[in-house]
Parts: C-alpha cells; structure tokens; sequence
C-alpha cells in the first residue's frame, strides 16, 4: 500500500510540474486592436476661371468627398465635377466621375473620369471614353481662390494618373468654393 501512495504521490507531483509551468507560460490575450480613425474631407462649389480668350468662360462646379485612414492617400472618394467651356455661342460641357479628392490645407486635387458630354462636344471624337482629368484648388481663408485644370489625353495615350492635377495658376473671378480639409 505505501508503494501506491508513493506512485499516486509522484505522478501527482508530476502532472503539477508538467502543468504549472504550461499555465504560466500561456501568453495573456492581447488588448482589442485600436479602432482605425477616419476622417473626411469634401470640397463644393462653383467657379468660373480667368480664361486668356475675352469672349469664352470657362466654369468648373465640383462636389467631392473621400474618406481616411492612415496615410494621406483617400481610402475612397466620390461625387462629380463638371467643366463647361462656353465658345462661339455653343456652351460645351464634361461630366466626371470623382475616383480621388485629396486636401491638404487650402489645397485639394480633385481626378474623375468622363461620364457624359453635351451633344456634340469636340471631346466624342478627340478623347477616349472614361477620360481622367484632374482639377486643383486652392481656397484660402478670406482671399482669392484659384483652380489648376490638367486637360485631358489624347485617344490612344494613357490616362492621367489618379489624385494628379497642375498648380492652382488661374484665379477664380466669379462664384467660389468651400473646403474642408480632413478633421
């Protein structure tokens, strides 16, 4: 009998060995991941350029958002801008899909694709469908706003590479537009 209490007091003690050290050696569950932060930005609004040609205008009406996380590049961006160029008695218009609304500060870049003409616009048989374009901004507190437009690519050549517009050269002369940069 002693030598069964023995062989039950030795394999008790063997499994507590075994199985303290496996309990103390788990690793503690680790803490529920931060919550990704997004912010928003958006840009609205209305503007006709200063145009170097008297007698033609030349308006761009935008209304973008996008979203983000991390980085400075949108997660996502939408809405539309439309560029209206008004010449020899014809008033010629583009519609644009938004794919990217970038800020920063008074500044944003706004690229979108091609989604409708007026009828008979020159850009149906010079451009391909879904063109990208780009349009820069700059809207800063209390002075003068100006815009940048990239134009467009020729049928054939590659697009205009998304969240790319030129400087912000030409100032806006009549209407306006509001930013809000991320928050």
């Amino acid at each position: 009998m002693f030598n069964r209490t023995l062989r039950a007091t030795a394999l008790l003690t063997l499994v507590i060995a075994v199985a303290a050290p496996v309990a103390v050696a788990s690793p503690e569950s680790s803490p529920p991941p931060e919550p990704e932060t997004v912010t928003a930005s958006s840009l609205k609004g209305d503007g006709r350029m200063d145009y170097p040609v008297a007698d033609q205008v030349v308006r761009v009406s935008v209304d973008a958002r996008s979203t983000y996380g991390a980085g400075s590049m949108p997660q996502r961006s939408w809405g539309t801008f439309r560029i209206s160029h008004a010449q020899d008695g014809k008033l010629y218009w583009g519609e644009f899909k938004v794919d990217c609304l970038t800020t920063g500060g008074p500044t944003a870049t706004v690229t979108g694709r091609l989604v409708r003409t007026s009828p008979g616009h020159p850009w149906l048989t010079t451009l391909d469908p879904h063109t990208r374009m780009g349009v820069s901004f700059f809207v800063p507190d209390g002075g003068k706003a100006r815009i940048g437009l990239s134009g467009a690519t020729t049928k054939g050549d590659p697009l205009l590479t998304r969240c790319m517009a030129p400087a912000a050269d030409a100032e806006i002369i009549d209407g306006g537009y509001l930013l809000r940069d991320r928050t």
